[in-house]
C-alpha cells in the first residue's frame, strides 16, 4: 500500500499535521497517533452539532476518540464518490456525489415524498424533519399501516377494527395504525372467540337451551343465584330447629335500627336481609313480599327465566329453583370458559366475518408490503448522517487531529465558547466550566491567569459558568466581584461576574512593576494603620484628658519611674537605626563621587536588581503557559504541549486602542491637569547622561580642540599625578 504524504505546519510550538483534502481525512488510520492534537473530546459543551457528535459516538458514551473519528470519516468516505467533499463547506450534497446505490435511492425518495422529483442535489434540510417526508406516504418501511394503505373496504375496515380492538402505533406519517404484533394479536383474539362461540353451535340443544333467549335467562339467574339459595338455605335450617327462626328473619333491634335512617330500596342494610320472610319448607315469592332491594332482580328472573323454562309462577319452590339451574349448568359452564379477548365487542357475526373475508390475509399481506422497503426507507437515516457529516466532520478533524482554528486567528475553535468583555479587554480563550472548584485544580496547571464567570441571562433566567484566560495587560483591576459582559458564539449576552481567580503572570512587563506594586501597597497598608493607630491614640488622650479633669480634686499618683532596660533598648535602638543611615550615607557619598552617566547606569542596575527575579520567574512561566489542563479540566484528553507564547497569548486577549484616524479632544472639564516637570526632569536626566558619558570619553573636548585649536577649561581633565596629560591628543594636521 502507497504511504501517504502528509503535510505539517508549526504552531503553538509543536508540528501539527495539516489535513486539506479527502486523501488526508481517508487516511487518518496512518497518521500516528502520537501526532494527534487531541485523543479522546466531550461530546458536549462544545461549539459543535451535538446531533452530529452523538452520531460519531458511536459507543453512546459521551467522549468521542480517535478510533470513532476514524470510522466516520472512513464511513462517509465509503458512500461518496469523491472524499474530497467532505472538506467543502456547506450541507448540500449533489445526488451524483453519491456512490452507495442505496443512499443515493433513498435520497431520491426522500425528495419524491417532497415533492422535488426533479432536483438534481439533496440538503440537510430536506431530511431534517421525518414528519414532512413521510406526510404523505402510505408504505414507509415502519412495519405499521393506516386504513389509507388499504386499497379494498374490506381491508380498510379491518384495519379500523383492529385499532378500535387492540390499539395503535404511530405511523412515520404521525397517522395511528396497526403493526405485526397488534393485527395477530387481533385474528388469534378473533379464533379464540369464534371457537367459543362455535361451540355454543355445535351442541345448541343443551348450552342453548332457549336459542337466543338462553344468555338473558342465564344472565337473570348468575344476578340473583346467591340471595336465592341464601333463601332456601335458611327454610332448611328453620325446618331443622324452629328456635333459629327469629335469628334467621332478622331482629326486631335490626329493623329499629334501619328505620331511624332514610329508606332506600337499595340501602345497604336492606340489601342484606333475606329475599323474603323465612318460614321451613317456604317457596320464594317472586312478586310480593320480597325484599325492595330485590324486586327488580327477582322480577327478571321471573321475566327471563322462570317463565321460560318452567311458565308462568308467581313463587318458585326449591325443586324449581334446582330444576331452573339444571336446565342452564351446560350454558353456565360454556359461559364461564369463556375467553376474555378484545374482540366481543365486535360481536360474533362481525368475528366470523372477518375470518372468513380474506381480511387477514390482507392485512398481514399490507403489513409485509411495507416492511419490504424498510431497507430503502432506513436508508433515509444514513443520508441524513451522510448530510450532517459533509457539514461536520472535517469541522471536528481540525479541531481534534491539529488546533488549526485555534492556531489560525480565523473562525474560533469548536472548544471557544465566545468573547469575555471585562477591564477594557476582551478575552476569546472561555470555556463552559460545570464545576468551578473540579476545574481549577486541573487548569490551575496550565500557568495562565485564569477568571471563573458566573453568567446570567435576567431576561430568561438561564444561567451558566465560563473561565477566561487573560493573556495580555495587566491584573492590576481583575478582582473577584467585578462584573463584565460574556458575548456566547450565538451572540447572546449574558451578565458575567467573577467568582474565583487563578492568578499567573500576565506579561514580564507586569512583572518589572509588580515588586513597586507591592512595595506601595505595603506602605498604603502601613500608613493606613499607622494613621488607625494615631487615630486610636488620639481618642485614648481625648479620654484621658477627660477623666483627668473629672478627677482634678483628686490627688494625682505618683509618677513612674523610668525603667533602667526601657533606656538601654532605646539606645540599642538608636545605634542600629544611626548604623544604618551610616552605611546608607556611605553608599551615597560613594555613589555621588561617580559621572552621572555612571550613576544613571548604577540606579538601572538597581532597578533590575530589584524587578529582575521578578520578571525571569514570568517569562519562565509564561513560556510554559499550556492550554492542554485548560482543556483537560474540561474532559478532553489533549496529546500535546499546546503552547499559549507571549506573542499567541497577546492575539487572544484583545487590549482597548483608538481607532485609527481617530480625532482626540484634549478638553477634560474635571481632569487634572498634568504637570510637565516629570517629562522635564527625564529629558534633564538624558541630556546629562550623555554629556556626562561623552564628557568622560572626552569627546566633547576633541570636538572644542577641533573648531578652536585649544582645551575648553571646563571640558579638560587634569592628568592624573605621576602620568601623562589629560589632555586628549592635539589633532595631527
Amino acid at each position: 500500500m502507497t504511504q501517504h504524504r502528509w503535510k505539517f505546519f508549526r504552531a503553538g510550538g509543536f508540528d501539527q499535521v495539516k489535513l486539506e483534502t479527502g486523501a488526508d481525512l481517508m487516511n487518518l488510520d496512518q497518521l500516528d497517533l502520537k501526532l494527534w492534537v487531541a485523543l479522546a473530546c466531550p461530546t458536549t459543551g462544545l461549539e459543535f452539532s451535538a446531533e452530529t457528535a452523538a452520531r460519531v459516538d458511536s459507543d453512546k458514551d459521551g467522549r468521542i476518540r480517535a478510533s470513532e473519528l476514524i470510522a466516520a470519516v472512513k464511513w462517509a468516505g465509503a458512500k461518496l464518490a469523491d472524499p474530497d467533499q467532505l472538506v467543502k463547506a456547506g450541507d448540500v450534497l449533489e445526488l451524483n456525489a453519491i456512490a452507495d446505490p442505496t443512499l443515493l435511492a433513498s435520497a431520491r425518495r426522500i425528495l419524491a415524498n417532497l415533492g422535488k422529483s426533479d432536483s438534481s442535489s439533496i440538503s440537510l434540510a430536506d431530511v431534517s424533519d421525518a414528519d414532512r417526508i413521510f406526510a404523505g406516504t402510505t408504505l414507509n418501511g415502519d412495519g405499521v399501516i393506516i386504513p389509507e394503505s388499504a386499497n379494498d373496504d374490506t381491508s380498510r375496515q379491518a384495519i379500523v377494527d383492529i385499532a378500535a380492538c387492540v390499539g395503535t402505533r404511530l405511523d412515520r406519517s404521525g397517522k395511528p395504525g396497526v403493526d405485526l404484533v397488534l393485527a395477530e394479536r387481533f385474528f388469534a383474539d378473533c379464533d379464540a372467540f369464534d371457537a367459543w362461540v362455535r361451540k355454543s353451535q355445535d351442541d345448541a340443544a343443551s348450552i342453548m337451551p332457549l336459542g337466543d333467549a338462553t344468555p338473558a335467562a342465564a344472565a337473570a339467574v348468575r344476578a340473583i343465584r346467591s340471595k336465592v339459595e341464601d333463601f332456601f338455605g335458611r327454610c332448611r335450617l328453620a325446618a331443622y330447629d324452629a328456635r333459629a327462626l327469629a335469628h334467621l328473619n332478622r331482629s326486631e333491634e335490626e329493623y329499629l335500627s334501619v328505620a331511624a335512617q332514610d329508606l332506600s330500596i337499595t340501602a345497604d342494610e336492606i340489601a342484606g336481609f333475606p329475599l323474603a320472610q323465612v318460614a321451613p319448607g317456604r317457596a320464594l315469592p317472586l312478586v310480593t313480599g320480597v325484599n325492595p332491594a330485590h324486586a327488580g332482580a327477582l322480577a327478571a328472573l321471573r321475566k327471563d327465566a322462570v317463565k321460560p323454562i318452567l311458565g308462568e309462577r308467581s313463587e318458585l319452590t326449591e325443586s324449581d329453583w334446582l330444576e331452573l339451574s339444571g336446565r342452564l349448568a351446560a350454558h353456565e359452564a360454556w359461559h364461564e370458559a369463556r375467553v376474555t379477548t378484545s374482540v366481543h365487542t365486535l360481536g360474533a357475526a362481525r368475528v366470523r366475518q372477518l375470518l372468513t373475508s380474506g381480511a387477514k390475509e390482507a392485512v398481514l399481506s399490507l403489513i409485509a408490503q411495507d416492511q419490504a422497503v424498510a431497507t430503502e426507507v432506513e436508508a433515509i437515516a444514513s443520508v441524513h448522517q451522510l448530510l450532517l457529516y459533509k457539514r461536520d466532520l472535517f469541522l471536528l478533524c481540525t479541531n481534534f487531529v491539529s488546533f488549526r482554528d485555534f492556531y489560525d486567528a480565523g473562525e474560533p475553535a469548536i472548544f471557544q465558547a465566545g468573547t469575555l468583555f471585562l477591564d477594557q479587554r476582551s478575552c476569546t480563550l472561555t470555556l463552559p466550566v460545570h464545576d468551578t472548584a473540579r476545574h481549577a485544580a486541573m487548569a490551575g496547571l496550565a500557568g495562565s491567569y485564569l477568571a471563573y464567570c458566573d453568567c446570567v441571562r435576567k431576561g430568561t433566567g438561564e444561567k451558566r459558568q465560563i473561565v477566561a484566560a487573560f493573556t495580555n495587560g495587566d491584573d492590576d483591576n481583575l478582582m473577584v466581584g467585578r462584573n463584565g459582559v460574556f458575548y456566547d458564539r450565538r451572540g447572546q449576552d449574558w451578565d458575567a461576574t467573577i467568582t474565583k481567580l487563578i492568578e499567573n503572570p500576565i506579561s514580564v512587563r507586569q512583572a518589572f512593576w509588580s515588586p513597586y506594586k507591592k512595595l506601595v501597597r505595603m506602605i498604603e497598608e502601613q500608613v493606613a494603620k499607622r494613621a488607625a493607630a494615631a487615630d486610636a491614640e488620639s481618642e485614648a488622650r481625648l479620654a484621658s484628658t477627660a477623666t483627668a479633669a473629672a478627677h482634678a480634686d483628686k490627688p494625682k499618683p505618683e509618677p513612674k519611674k523610668v525603667d533602667v532596660g526601657t533606656v538601654a533598648a532605646m539606645g540599642v535602638a538608636f545605634g542600629a537605626l544611626a548604623t544604618a543611615f551610616a552605611a546608607m550615607a556611605g553608599y551615597l557619598s560613594g555613589l555621588l563621587k561617580l559621572p552621572f552617566w555612571q550613576v544613571c547606569l548604577a540606579v538601572v542596575g538597581l532597578l533590575l536588581l530589584v524587578s529582575g527575579p521578578s520578571m525571569l520567574i514570568a517569562w519562565l512561566k509564561l513560556r510554559k503557559r499550556n492550554l492542554g489542563p485548560i482543556l483537560d479540566a474540561n474532559g478532553w484528553a489533549v496529546n500535546a504541549k499546546a503552547l499559549l507564547n507571549v506573542p499567541f497569548g497577546a492575539s487572544l486577549t484583545g487590549v482597548a486602542h483608538l481607532p485609527p484616524g481617530h480625532i482626540m479632544s484634549t478638553k477634560d472639564r474635571f481632569g487634572e491637569k498634568p504637570s510637565a516637570w516629570p517629562k522635564v526632569a527625564m529629558f534633564l536626566v538624558i541630556v546629562a547622561f550623555f554629556y556626562s558619558l561623552l564628557n568622560q570619553l572626552h569627546v566633547l573636548d576633541a570636538i572644542y580642540f577641533a573648531a578652536t585649536g585649544k582645551h575648553n577649561p571646563a571640558l579638560f581633565t587634569p592628568a592624573p599625578s605621576g602620568g601623562g596629560s589629560g589632555k586628549p591628543d592635539a589633532p595631527s594636521n
